[in-house]
């Protein structure tokens, strides 16, 4: 059962595989890749902010200031907590594409 999903950024076009149960974060850093900007890791600070644009996925625990409820309504959620249970396309909020290229 090596089950991973498709995880797209819209902007940058990079891809990359997250397992279940991993967080889309987490997924994208050990792979080397800087798609999202990365803060505290732990859902409070808001940096990882991303909407996802297609695709199911389930949230854990995150700030209400940086995602209350009507954020989460639209999608927008922080890529720290985010976990894919299908393949997902997701857009960061943060910053430009231009801001990641290497």
């Amino acid at each position: 059962m090596d089950q991973a999903y498709q995880v797209t950024e819209k902007v940058s076009g990079q891809r990359f595989q997250c397992k279940p149960g991993q967080s889309v974060l987490k997924a994208m850093e050990q792979r080397g890749l800087k798609c999202v900007p990365v803060g505290c890791r732990g859902g409070g600070c808001g940096y990882c902010k991303i909407r996802v644009v297609e695709g199911e996925f389930r949230c854990g625990k995150m700030s209400k200031v940086h995602c209350p409820p009507e954020a989460l309504d639209k999608g927008e959620v922080l890529a720290c907590r985010l976990y894919p249970l299908t393949d997902l396309i997701i857009e960061s909020l943060s910053q430009s594409a231009a801001d990641f290229a290497s």
